[in-house]
């Protein structure tokens, strides 16, 4: 284990309200252990050395205090955006756990984004904080499929138990559902992916499913995820190259007729995907708490 130092954790939103309405953005942790292949936070601009090695910010506990006395405004907290604060380690330091006592403490909200089941340890808190404040909770899907998930996300629950947490999640009353991002091109941008998750999603209870049809690449995420399409996926390191060259964004070929299908299932099925409407229905009879100051 491997310990860094922090002043502080708990920070204001560069962007306010941006995404899914976060005030605050919390991470706990460094680096992640899941070994996704695709992952953004692998970017040679967020200079994360060792990535697949998780550090743990020193006095994490009492910076969080610290930080949440300190808040004029209350608001929601987003955690799980740069390390999922369910990584392996969680398990035992409960350090998530304890932030979101703290948070509950100090009657906050929040917001998380996770692909491990773990989250389901710390539904008794959540209730809690949903008392008070709005809760939400979004869990990364992005295939349907375990077989292939298990290539592309290889230390991480599969995506059968990931929807099998989201039913925990929502027969608990916790507004919950899927973050369905980021669809790799040539690898999950199929109609038979977009409808299991759409499927799976509505049978585990979800409220609501966020989209990527596409992946982002720059500088460092590129070339990992280049060398692990070398080794799992022969001859699709090719059709990136010849399609995206050194683009950013990477919007899957299939994109249009994808996301006419998605949308089209999700009013059929119920289910939000706008993100406005997502921050709207989880914030819905708070308004008046968060505009409150202590």
């Amino acid at each position: 284990m491997e310990f860094i130092q922090a002043k502080t954790i708990v920070t204001r939103t560069k962007r306010p309200a941006e995404w899914f309405g976060a005030d605050y953005t919390m991470n706990l942790y460094r680096g992640c252990s899941h070994g996704c292949i695709y992952c953004d936070s692998r970017s040679d601009c967020y200079r994360e050395r060792n990535f697949d090695t998780v550090k743990v910010k020193e006095d994490a506990l009492r910076i969080v205090r610290d930080d949440l006395r300190r808040k004029v405004k209350k608001g929601i907290i987003v955690t799980g955006a740069m390390s999922d604060p369910y990584n392996h380690l969680e398990e035992n330091l409960c350090l998530t756990r304890n932030a979101l006592e703290l948070i509950n403490a100090y009657e906050f909200g929040v917001a998380i984004s996770t692909k491990s089941t773990l989250i389901t340890r710390d539904i008794d808190i959540l209730q809690d904080i949903k008392s008070h404040s709005p809760v939400i909770v979004k869990i990364t899907i992005t295939c349907s499929d375990d077989n292939l998930a298990s290539k592309i996300e290889p230390r991480v629950s599969l995506p059968s138990q990931r929807f099998a947490a989201l039913e925990t999640l929502a027969n608990a009353g916790i507004f919950c559902g899927v973050l369905a991002m980021p669809i790799l091109p040539f690898l999950c941008d199929t109609e038979d992916n977009i409808l299991g998750i759409i499927t799976q999603a509505k049978k585990a209870g979800a409220k609501f499913i966020f989209p990527r049809v596409g992946m982002t690449l720059r500088s460092g995420c590129r070339e990992y995820y280049y060398g692990k399409l070398d080794e799992l996926f022969p001859q699709i390191r090719q059709k990136y190259v010849q399609k995206y060259g050194d683009r950013y964004n990477c919007q899957s070929p299939k994109a249009k007729k994808l996301w006419s299908l998605f949308t089209s299932q999700c009013e059929q099925h119920e289910l939000l995907y706008d993100m406005r409407a997502i921050t709207r229905m989880y914030k819905q009879g708070y308004e008046n708490t968060q505009l409150s100051f202590f």
